[in-house]
């Protein structure tokens, strides 16, 4: 039985309360981390190879343990080649750098502008030379999500790069069913939209959200920062985020007020809630790769170099998000989408992401196992926490749940702060104990001084 060790927020059959999840950051700040992660946990999981979650949190200290315990070590990420996870990537080098076994990375990312200039990554190209170079040093081929990516490593004399996109599109594997019906989108149907605070803040989606929202009454927005299921939960306002109302998730927006907005901790529960929608839309990759997942037709708005490689890369209908007027009306996105490219050219892509499974010595569940068919019937018998939503209730049911998990996280505290100090009284009334340099010390000065003392 082969082991392998998946960098992930938490395994797909981890079921977490929405305080706790909330608490402990399982998705990494993006819920869409979760997608790609339980996809790629699902199509490993074969009945040669068991796949365990390492957690997001990299320890250097760990590369013994991993070495002695696991077979190969599979790294899912996403946009990593950015400024804001240097630091991250630098961890991650360190511990690669110290393993003696596989490590495969399925589908990176560079991000900068829709223009594809790489300039802002100029500063970090030493890190990423050295990430790349040691997840070579263990694996056959680095596989990235797209064209600009593939280019920056090129550029850099990386030979070994292979474009598979994001295993998040294959959580089904070979198919890919979209379902189009013909009918225009009119006032009573359910649209699900999202977006990032940036492109509420600096690219125009808040008036885009407005006006939608003004004509769709059945308008959803769907968040994914763990800022904004914090908003929803907790009312919390601490993040740099909640200087920005202009999005939904926050209190002030009045889809807050009116139940419209949903941050989801699992996928699952993500994807059952967009089957019973007729349209997405939004600048959230993964907010979209959920819907067409879920078999719901969506468009992207590109405001970045990740989103627009993957949208060409699985030909994933997209419009600039700089290009598009404040007045769009999702309607007209919905009418000029075309799926058959992405639903036509889906077998050929999923096959070449096999092929470097194969490449790199990992089997997958559709050509070697039950096409999923286990991990769907244990999932099927777990009960997930549906989408966070807005805290609008003041009554006492509104209130209970929240306040019995502060008073059993005050129960906990209670009880480590009590067990920390009978420690420290304990250490306290134990005389410290003396280096063996002070006992030799003192052991052989005594007689010494005892000599030189004056005799009377």
């Amino acid at each position: 039985m082969k082991r392998i060790l998946l960098r992930s927020g938490k395994s797909p059959y981890n079921v977490v309360p929405v305080e706790r999840a909330l608490h402990q950051d399982v998705f990494a700040t993006n819920s869409g981390n979760l997608i790609f992660s339980d996809a790629a946990h699902k199509i490993l999981e074969t009945p040669r190879s068991e796949v365990v979650s390492n957690g997001i949190t990299t320890r250097v200290a760990d590369a013994a343990r991993i070495n002695s315990e696991y077979d190969v070590f599979v790294i899912p990420l996403a946009n990593a080649f950015r400024p804001s996870f240097e630091r991250q990537l630098e961890r991650l080098t360190q511990l690669i750098s110290k393993l003696t076994i596989p490590v495969v990375v399925p589908g990176v990312g560079a991000q900068t502008g829709v223009d594809y200039t790489a300039d802002r990554l100029r500063p970090m190209q030493p890190t990423v030379y050295a990430f790349v170079s040691a997840v070579l040093d263990h694996s056959a081929s680095i596989g990235v999500r797209g064209e600009f990516t593939e280019r920056y490593l090129r550029d850099m004399g990386f030979r070994d790069v292979d474009v598979i996109g994001c295993p998040s599109m294959f959580l089904n594997g070979s198919r890919l069913d979209i379902r189009e019906n013909g009918r225009a989108l009119g006032p009573e149907s359910r649209i699900a939209i999202n977006g990032s605070h940036d492109a509420v803040r600096k690219q125009g989606l808040g008036r885009i959200i407005s006006r939608t929202h003004a004509r769709y009454p059945h308008l959803r927005f769907i968040g994914q920062n763990l800022s904004d299921a914090r908003q929803l939960h907790w009312r919390d306002l601490s993040h740099q985020n909640a200087s920005l109302t202009g999005i939904p998730t926050h209190p002030d927006h009045p889809m807050y007020g009116e139940d419209k907005v949903r941050v989801y901790i699992d996928p699952v529960t993500w994807m059952n809630d967009l089957r019973g929608f007729d349209f997405s839309f939004g600048s959230r990759i993964h907010g979209n790769i959920a819907a067409l997942l879920a078999g719901t037709p969506a468009t992207v708005l590109c405001g970045d170099s990740r989103t627009l490689e993957l949208c060409r890369y699985f030909d994933i209908p997209h419009r600039m998000l700089a290009k598009v007027p404040s007045d769009l009306d999702p309607a007209d996105l919905h009418a000029e989408a075309d799926f058959g490219p992405l639903t036509r050219g889906h077998q050929e892509r999923f096959e070449r992401f096999t092929n470097f499974l194969d490449k790199n010595g990992l089997e997958n569940t559709f050509t070697h196992g039950d096409g999923g068919a286990a991990f769907e019937a244990r999932m099927s018998k777990l009960a997930f926490p549906p989408g966070v939503r807005p805290w609008i209730g003041a009554g006492a049911a509104a209130m209970s749940d929240r306040l019995n998990w502060l008073q059993s996280q005050l129960t906990d505290l209670t009880a480590q702060n009590t067990q920390l100090k009978r420690k420290l009284a304990k250490s306290s009334a134990v005389p410290a104990q003396r280096s063996t340099y002070q006992r030799a010390r003192s052991a052989v000065g005594r007689p010494i001084k005892r000599a030189l003392r004056p005799s009377r």
